[in-house]
C-alpha cells in the first residue's frame, strides 16, 4: 500500500489535475493541445537527446535487456493483431492498429516518472536504453506491417520510402538519433546550451503528465469493449510477464530487469492513438484503450512493483 501512495498516486494525481482542469473548464482544450505539442515536439525530445548524449554506452548497453523487452513487445503486437482478426473479425488494417496499441507502452510519460519515484534517478539508465529504441522499433514494426497491408502489390522501394518518411517525421526519433551522434562522436555540448536544455527538461514530465490527463478526457470509452479489454490484458499483464520470463532466462542485471518489467507494465501510450489516427483505423478502440488502460494501470503497476520488490 505504501508503494501505491508514495510512487504511483503522485504521478496519477498530476494526470488527474489535467483531467479535472479540462473537465471543469479551468483549462481550455486548445491549451492542452498546445502543451501536448510542446512536450512531444520539444521538451521530451530535449530530455531524450540530453540523456542519450550523456549515456555511458559501454556501461549501460545491455543487449539482453533489449532482447527481453522487444521480443515481448513484438509478441504482444502479434497477439493483438491476430486476436483482433480471429476473435473480432476486423479487417487487417484495423487489426494492425489494434496490435500497435498492444505494442507501444507509455515508456516516457508513465515509465520514466514511476521508475524514478520507485527506484531513484540512477535507475533510469536502463529506461533510457529502452526509450532510445522504442519509437524506432515500434513505429518501424507498425508502419512496415501497415504499409505492407495498405500497399499490397506495390514495389519494396515504395514501401520502404513510406516507412522512412513516417519514421523520420517523428521528433522523438530525430532527438534520439542526434543524441547518439553526439554520444558516438564525443562532440561537447556547450555549457550554455546544456543549461538551457536543463530548463526545458525540468518541465517535460510534469507538463506531459498534465497534458495527458487533459487529452484523455476527450476520448470517451464507448463500444468495442471486448477488443479494448483484450488490449488492456495484453499491454498490462502479458507484456510485463513476457519481459519477466525472458529477462530471468537471459539473467538480466537486477536494476535493468526491474526497469524492463516496469516499463513493459505501462499502459499504451498516446502514440497508439496517433498511429490509429494517422491511418484512420480503429481510432475509437485506440483512444478508449489508452484511457481505460491508463486508469487500470494504477492497480496493475502497483502489483508489478510489489512483485519486483
Amino acid at each position: 500500500m505504501q508503494t501505491l501512495l508514495d510512487v504511483i498516486l503522485p504521478v496519477f494525481l498530476v494526470i488527474g489535475f489535467g483531467y479535472v482542469a479540462v473537465w471543469r473548464g479551468l483549462f481550455p482544450v486548445s491549451g492542452i493541445d498546445g502543451v501536448m505539442r510542446f512536450t512531444q515536439n520539444f521538451a521530451i525530445p530535449c530530455l531524450l537527446f540530453q540523456a542519450i548524449a550523456k549515456l555511458d554506452l559501454s556501461q549501460s548497453f545491455d543487449p539482453r535487456l533489449l532482447i527481453s523487452f522487444y521480443t515481448g513487445a513484438a509478441i504482444c503486437f502479434t497477439l493483438g493483431t491476430v486476436g483482433a482478426r480471429v476473435l473480432f473479425h476486423r479487417d487487417w488494417q484495423d487489426c494492425i492498429a489494434i496490435g500497435f496499441c498492444c505494442l507501444f507502452s507509455n515508456s516516457v510519460l508513465l515509465g520514466l516518472p514511476i521508475t524514478e519515484r520507485a527506484y531513484g534517478p540512477d535507475a533510469l539508465t536502463a529506461n533510457f536504453m529502452i526509450v532510445a529504441f522504442h519509437s524506432p522499433f515500434c513505429y518501424g514494426l507498425g508502419i512496415t506491417v501497415m504499409e505492407v497491408a495498405r500497399n499490397h502489390g506495390q514495389s519494396p522501394g515504395h514501401m520502404a520510402r513510406a516507412v522512412m518518411r513516417a519514421m523520420f517525421r517523428n521528433a522523438l526519433v530525430l532527438a534520439i538519433g542526434l543524441g547518439f551522434i553526439v554520444n558516438f562522436t564525443g562532440l561537447p555540448i556547450p555549457g550554455v546550451v546544456d543549461d538551457a536544455l536543463d530548463l526545458i527538461v525540468r518541465a517535460a514530465l510534469p507538463a506531459a503528465l498534465f497534458a495527458l490527463g487533459g487529452v484523455l478526457i476527450q476520448y470517451k470509452p464507448e463500444g468495442d469493449m471486448k477488443a479494448i479489454a483484450m488490449v488492456c490484458v495484453i499491454a498490462l499483464i502479458i507484456h510485463p510477464a513476457l519481459v519477466w520470463t525472458f529477462g530471468a532466462t537471459l539473467d538480466v542485471a537486477p536494476d535493468a530487469f526491474r526497469s524492463g518489467v516496469l516499463t513493459a507494465a505501462m499502459a499504451p501510450g498516446f502514440n497508439a492513438y496517433i498511429f490509429a489516427n494517422m491511418y484512420g483505423r480503429a481510432r475509437r478502440i485506440a483512444a478508449s484503450s489508452v484511457l481505460i488502460a491508463t486508469a487500470s494501470s494504477i492497480l496493475t503497476v502497483w502489483v508489478w512493483l510489489e512483485l519486483l520488490s
